[in-house]
């Protein structure tokens, strides 16, 4: 198990574990049957993505809305509320200083990211972090940066919501692009054609069409649920 320790400048600025929020910017608790609407939490590979991270909500009592005018980010309150730090950071970019410290082994790296939630948002108003890696030497992240909103757009920061995520990488891991070798080639071609020839069998009883009369079944979630089964058993 991988430890993530840390400390916090504000009370309610506490790293947790992303969650798929149902109802919620994951989609509706929809059924997967013909005619329901498809949402994010449908697909696994999304939703294990989502959920591989932790995520930090914004701590202040009060909404803060970033708005785009003549080029420059405007930060905007409730009448009587404090402004949080948040300020400007040349032209396309502001910032928000959040003074959070999360401390790592020395082979892993904190990245800081957008949510997920940017991913299934249609309104344009989620914040949009740019990405950024700290290596576990660097006691504290002063401050995250965040893309500007377009002209005459919003960004919303609500009380309790997630504003950006935070994966744990492996900082040190060095990589080598190589072709495969013929064989290993050859067996992962076998392998695509045989899921591919079985899906028919692999997808019984779990395709459904969405009310945008999009096609769904559950092959990767057999497959998957499989493949867990099966590594579980091989650690037993």
């Amino acid at each position: 198990m991988t430890v993530v320790k840390y400390r916090s400048a504000h009370p309610r600025l506490i790293p947790r574990r992303t969650r798929l929020e149902i109802p919620g910017w994951a989609g509706q608790p929809q059924p997967r049957v013909d005619g329901a609407h498809e949402y994010p939490w449908h697909c696994i590979p999304f939703s294990e993505s989502a959920r591989a991270g932790l995520e930090l909500c914004y701590p202040h009592d009060d909404e803060l809305r970033v708005t785009t005018r003549a080029g420059v980010p405007e930060f905007a309150v409730p009448p009587g509320a404090d402004t949080p730090a948040f300020r400007s950071f040349g032209r396309d970019y502001y910032t928000y200083q959040i003074l959070i410290d999360l401390k790592v082994t020395p082979e892993l790296a904190v990245r800081v990211e957008t949510h997920p939630r940017f991913y299934t948002d249609t309104s344009g108003t989620v914040p949009i972090a740019v990405p950024a890696m700290l290596r576990h030497w660097w006691p504290m992240i002063y401050f995250v940066v965040f893309k500007s909103p377009a002209e005459g757009q919003t960004h919303i920061f609500r009380p309790g919501e997630p504003f950006l995520q935070i994966s744990i990488v492996d900082a040190e891991r060095k990589l080598e692009v190589v072709a495969m070798p013929e064989e290993e080639a050859a067996e992962r071609e076998l392998q695509s054609r045989r899921i591919h020839a079985s899906r028919e069998t692999l997808s019984a009883d779990t395709q459904w069409v969405s009310d945008t009369d999009t096609v769904f079944d559950g092959t990767y979630r057999k497959i998957h649920g499989a493949a867990r089964t099966f590594r579980d058993d091989d650690q037993a």
